[in-house]
């Protein structure tokens, strides 16, 4: 475990892994990272490129809800715009007895995070190709998880909006937003009663020897989606509800 400093170890520990599952997860951490920043040289994956800070943004912050009972419970996760494949990859990492879907809008990008999935042996990934709004209508999809979470940079109204139509009723969608949130939080609140979901609690996660900047909004999926949301591909995000 001496290939990442000690306060990642420690870190992890706090999360609630034992001294197996760092081992077992260090080595696949390491060759993720390391053909991430190499792929980058091609393909744009992500904006961080020291592989110490790729550490704290990526690995450190994609697993902030890794010691949640919400993710703990669920056995399906879907990551809505995972991008490089966070946080969908490390927690599927940590926790190869769920399914991980990772969903993104392009595809070269997609291919590249599945062949690196493949490369490092991870058995419980599944990559899907699409757009949110036209996804959550597809009854495959459609309140078909425990679990949603994600990272894509928009408001929390217009990720309202795409993720809790892929969440079954019980289960919780959890966004990792910025550290002034609080406003966005309530101009979301319509919105997220009108996909049938409550916002449950704010956390403000603080790891050890880590700074972190995300609070994880946790919305509670309380009834159905109604049929004519999400709307059409791009209105979510031109006109968020108000």
């Amino acid at each position: 475990m001496k290939s990442f400093d000690s306060n990642f170890i420690q870190y992890l520990q706090t999360k609630g892994f034992d001294d197996q599952q760092i081992e077992q997860a260090i080595t696949k951490l390491l060759q993720y990272r390391d053909m991430t920043l190499e792929w980058n040289n091609k393909v744009n994956l992500t904006a961080i490129t020291n592989p110490d800070e790729f550490l704290q943004k990526h690995y450190v912050d994609s697993l902030l809800c890794a010691d949640a009972k919400e993710l703990k419970d669920a056995r399906t996760v879907l990551d809505v715009g995972t991008g490089g494949g966070f946080p969908g990859i490390p927690l599927a990492i940590f926790f190869p007895e769920k399914h991980f879907v990772l969903l993104d809008s392009l595809q070269k990008r997609l291919k590249i995070v599945r062949e690196m999935a493949d490369t490092i042996g991870l058995k419980n990934v599944e990559v899907v190709h699409g757009r949110a709004e036209d996804l959550a209508r597809d009854s495959k999809y459609r309140e078909q998880f425990d679990l949603c979470v994600s990272r894509a940079v928009a408001n929390l109204s217009t990720l309202a909006e795409l993720c809790l139509p892929f969440v079954n009723v019980g289960g919780t969608f959890i966004s990792y937003k910025g550290p002034n949130c609080s406003v966005e939080v309530n101009d979301a609140k319509n919105a997220v009663r009108m996909m049938g979901g409550t916002i449950n609690r704010i956390e403000q996660p603080k790891p050890v020897k880590y700074p972190s900047e995300h609070n994880m909004i946790y919305i509670k999926k309380v009834k159905k989606t109604p049929g004519p949301y999400p709307r059409k591909a791009g209105t979510p995000l031109k006109n968020p509800i108000k």
